[in-house]
């Protein structure tokens, strides 16, 4: 999936799913990328903390990146579940990615990565584009698509807008610490809101 073309996105209506096992060796990722940071994940930490053997994990990932990658989408995956499948306007659509953004700031994994180790983002989510942006683009290009057919946000290929949605909330996530002096979270959040709409306005 990785390694598709932009166009070739499509938006992804079932959230993909893990096995007992593979739960055990993303939660054993998720407390170590708490704990300790993305640097410190090795498959044989892993191991040990699912208390399953190396060859099971090498079963369904080729190296402890590819883990991180996976923990990273399933975080993703858990907080695009808590919003219910439902036509938006443009006001829904903002306020969608308003509330995602203080979802993923507030997520035990998210929010140490983006506390104590950003540069994490630059390997995960800047130098390509991931699965877990990939599949909020897909999230986004729904929610755009049903929008324009309600005449709120203006016409272009939902793909495209999605991606450009995505490339101004993640920039601003994570240019935030930067800034923190320079404006309040009040303000940011409101000027956020108005690139936002101003981007999908007919």
């Amino acid at each position: 999936m990785e390694e598709r073309q932009l166009e070739e996105i499509t938006p992804a209506a079932v959230l993909p799913t893990w096995d007992a096992t593979q739960s055990r060796v993303l939660d054993a990722a998720d407390e170590v990328m708490v704990r300790r940071g993305v640097h410190d994940v090795t498959i044989a930490e892993l191991a040990r903390r699912a208390e399953v053997s190396r060859p099971t994990i090498y079963r369904s990932w080729n190296d402890s990146d590819d883990v991180v990658r996976t923990a990273l989408l399933r975080r993703t995956a858990g907080i695009l579940a808590r919003f219910p499948a439902r036509d938006r306007d443009r006001d829904d659509v903002v306020e969608d990615v308003l509330r995602f953004i203080r979802l993923f700031r507030g997520d035990d994994v998210y929010g140490q990565l983006l506390a104590e180790e950003p540069e994490a983002f630059t390997r995960y989510t800047l130098q390509r584009v991931g699965s877990s942006q990939r599949m909020i683009i897909g999230w986004l290009a729904q929610a755009i698509a049903a929008a324009q057919r309600g005449g709120t946000v203006r016409e272009a290929p939902p793909q495209e807008v999605a991606v450009m949605l995505l490339l101004i909330a993640q920039s601003a996530v994570l240019s935030h610490g930067t800034v923190a002096e320079l404006i309040d979270e009040d303000a940011w959040e409101r000027e956020l809101r108005a690139a936002l709409d101003g981007l999908l306005r007919p």
